[in-house]
Order: structure tokens, then sequence, then C-alpha cells
């Protein structure tokens, strides 16, 4: 089944008004619907929710109302109902949704993460054969990771299926409860995004098999980017500036005091999920990352041609796909170079 015949439930794991969550005034003129994952992928969004960098650069007249997700497919359905202006996502889900909506309906404003996936196995699995008959889990079907799982599978000569059949079986499921799997033997392995990559490992004994960033050009491809309802970046040009200007500010935050975001992303995973990771687990996740606004856009179209190999995606013609004029625009202003997008 291909995603664009998907219906995927609007799966929200928390409504926040804290973790994820926060805001201004309440006499805001306009409310900001905004999305994320209690993964520290999205650890920009995180810190610019908790430490007040969101709300410092929309203004009192921008009201931030957020909502966090376990995969970018439910987020991307939020997207489509009207329930999110914005969210932070991974490139699949992204490209479904401009494909679906004849590239209409969303558009990529900024980056913000680069890298943080693996495939982690049990031990005794050393080689890609190894997972042959094997049970392998993903966050959802035609999320970032299935996608990547998927492809490299198929590019080592083993065949996968949408409802779980193949040479190996992709089994879609919550990070958190891929853990628990992977703790008690129903799964032999799961290629997630950090910090539930890292939580196998130190947490279950797993062992990194695939580190995703060894697959790209300069270990350099786009986890996580801000995309936006074309609809809401037309009528309000000026929230989304300032939400990118947040974005820019908290991505710099993170750079500059690593210790102290650390902290502020781990406090709003705890209110997320009801426990926070241990430093252990934050600090090596963490090494696994690069945060910036670049989103990498040569990486999104090798995503998106890797959805079509693997039967996920009908082939997409992504000119449009992103507006970074705003983002260009602060980055000017502050005498940094420029950001391109697609040829």
């Amino acid at each position: 089944m291909r995603l664009t015949r998907l219906v995927v439930a609007v799966l929200v794991v928390s409504a926040l008004g804290g973790a994820c969550g926060g805001g201004s005034s309440s006499s805001s003129s306009v409310t900001l619907h905004l999305g994320c994952f209690p993964n520290v992928t999205h650890a920009p969004a995180l810190v610019g929710v908790e430490k007040g960098i969101f709300a410092a650069a929309l203004g009192s007249k921008v009201k931030l109302s957020t909502q966090t997700f376990n995969a970018g497919p439910a987020a991307v359905e939020a997207i489509f109902s009207g329930a999110l202006d914005a969210t932070f996502v991974g490139p699949n889900p992204a490209i479904n949704a401009f494909q679906r909506s004849g590239g209409k309906a969303v558009r990529i404003v900024a980056g913000s993460t680069s890298g943080g996936a693996s495939l982690v196995v049990k031990r005794a699995i050393a080689t890609a054969s190894d997972l042959k008959g094997k049970k392998v889990a993903s966050p959802q079907l035609g999320g970032t990771q299935d996608v990547a799982l998927r492809s490299w599978l198929a590019a080592q000569g083993l065949r996968t299926t949408t409802e779980g059949g193949g040479d190996v079986a992709v089994v879609a499921q919550d990070n958190a409860q891929t853990l628990e799997a992977f703790r008690g033997g129903a799964i032999d392995g799961a290629w997630v995004p950090e910090p539930w990559a890292t939580r196998l490992v130190e947490e279950a004994g797993g062992k990194v098999l695939v580190d995703e960033r060894d697959l790209w050009p300069g270990r350099q491809f786009v986890t996580t980017h801000l995309l936006v309802r074309t609809a809401f970046l037309r009528d309000h040009p000026d929230v989304v500036k300032r939400l990118v200007t947040g974005l820019v500010d908290a991505v710099d935050y993170v750079n500059q005091h690593g210790d102290e975001a650390r902290s502020a992303a781990n406090a709003a995973i705890g209110r997320v999920t009801g426990k926070q990771l241990s430093a252990k687990v934050i600090d090596e996740s963490w090494r696994h990352l690069t945060f910036t606004v670049d989103p990498v856009a040569a990486s999104l179209e090798k995503s998106a041609d890797d959805a079509t190999r693997v039967g996920l995606l009908e082939r997409v013609n992504l000119s449009g796909i992103y507006d970074l004029k705003l983002l260009n625009e602060l980055l000017k202003a502050r005498g940094r170079p420029q950001i391109g997008g697609l040829a």
C-alpha cells in the first residue's frame, strides 16, 4: 500500500501546556498550533519551548499551542486536518504531505537537526543477512526511519512488504513499545531516532549495526525540519518569520549551551513520557546529532527516491517544497551565509 493511500489516525501522544508547549499572553490575536516529538532529534523544538525562546520571538500577540506525536505521518494528518499550523517532522512525512496535496499544502521553511538515527540489533546479529526471517521495528509505516530501514534492507537484497511480510518482517510501533519488545525478545532490532537508539543499547543490551550517518555524504542528512501549512504561511507570514527567528535562536542556544540545552530537552521529554532520560543516555544520543537550520536539501531528494523504490511513495516532483525566504532574510541580517533549497 502506497503512502498516498494511507489513512493514518492523528496519534496525539500529548497536548501540552508545558513540556512541548507554552504560550504568550491570553490577549493574543493569533494562535500558532505547533507540533513536535519527545525525541532528542527534536531538541531545538523542545528547548525552544522549555526555555521560552519561541515565546520571546513570537511576542505577546501570538499564543503558542503545542502537541506531541510519536512519528511523522500522524503529525502530517494533523496538518491536513487543520489541527496544526506547523510541525517539526522528518523528511518522508513532509514529502508525502507535499505529494498528496499536489505541492500545495505545505512548505519546509527551515532545518533543525541532522543525524541521530540507527539500526540497533541483538548482539548475535553480525550482518544484514542475519536479519532474514527476523522481526525489526520502525516508529511508523512511511515515517522517516521506516523508509530508511526498508531502503537499507532492499540494498542488502532483503525484501519487505507493508503488511509485515517478506524476508524481514518490519513492524511499526511506538518507540516505547519497541524498547520493551526488544528487551523481551519479541523483535530482533529497530531503526529508531535518538534517544531510542541509545536506549536500546544502554538499557536493553543491543548494538548498533548501522549508524545512518555512515550512509550519507559528509555524514549529514535531514532528520528534522520545520514544516508549515502553506495557507498559514500565506495568511500569517509575520508569525512564521517570528517562529523561524525563534528556531534560529533555539539552534544557537543548543549549540552554545550544551549542558543547559540537554537539561531543558530532558525536562521536556520527562513531562511527555513520564520519565527523564539518564545522563548517560542523553549525553550519548546528543553526540550523534548536528543541530542546524540548514535543511540539507540534497538528502530530501534521496529520501524521496528511497521511498519510491520501496513502494511507499509515487514518484514526486519536489520543486517548490522549500520556502527559505524568511530564513535567509534572518541569516542575512545576522551576517550569516544563506542556505539553498533544491536546484
